[in-house]
């Protein structure tokens, strides 16, 4: 679907010149497309994202990919801390509560597909604002279908193998090497883990919470 274009003034270059490497998701916690719309291009708010996708699939552009939208605010990935930098923000108008719908998501994988290859962004550069901000976010939430987007090549696939020490220390090592870098306490970290990977999970550590992260195709993300 092509994006419809409706131009937020809150927007800006990207610092150093840098070039997209990462892709954030976020739910917008607001269920009404327009008022998110108006909120996202209202220079009072001073948020943005590059693209807003309702319920219905219609897609909605408010900053040029060239540009830095103000959709990531503090947190760490890898080696990027200027996340709005170094990404391209994509908000799915949902209240964090309730699935996302089936036209939604049709939306979203072309769109990201599309992003991806023009970037040359891979796959592990797609996450979630809870992902580079424990604690303080939990966007796209447990509702996210994270598996859709690995099945489809949109979003690094997880481990299956629990490692043989679950501890704090393994968890903070796999964590590192998978791109969670942003300061957290231990159960800070292990709770943005299982909100991507294992939603439903409570209770301590177990080796099930680190498997995800030991796929050997993980690596610290640039």
């Amino acid at each position: 679907m092509t994006p419809v274009w409706h131009a937020s003034p809150n927007c800006g270059a990207r610092r150093g010149g840098v070039l997209p490497s990462l892709v954030v998701l976020h739910y917008t916690a607001m269920s009404a497309p327009r008022a998110v719309r108006d909120w996202l291009c209202n220079p009072a708010s001073q948020v943005s994202a590059h693209y807003m996708i309702c319920p219905q699939g219609e897609i909605t552009q408010m900053v040029s990919e060239q540009a830095r939208a103000w959709h990531a605010g503090a947190g760490r990935w890898g080696n990027t801390d200027d996340v709005n930098s170094n990404s391209i923000g994509i908000e799915l108008v949902n209240s964090g509560a309730t699935p996302f719908a089936a036209a939604q998501m049709n939306a979203l994988e072309p769109l990201l597909k599309g992003i991806l290859t023009h970037w040359d962004i891979p796959p592990h550069g797609v996450i979630g604002h809870s992902d580079m901000a424990p604690g303080r976010k939990i966007d796209p939430g447990p509702k996210f279908d994270w598996l859709r987007l690995e099945r489809s090549g949109l979003a690094r696939p997880r481990g299956t193998t629990p490692p043989k020490n679950a501890n704090p220390a393994t968890l903070r090592s796999l964590a590192a090497r998978a791109g969670y870098t942003a300061q957290a306490d231990d159960q800070t970290l292990l709770a943005a883990i299982r909100l991507r990977y294992r939603p439903a999970a409570t209770g301590p550590l177990t080796a099930q919470d680190l498997a995800p992260l030991t796929r050997s195709s993980f690596h610290l993300a640039e």
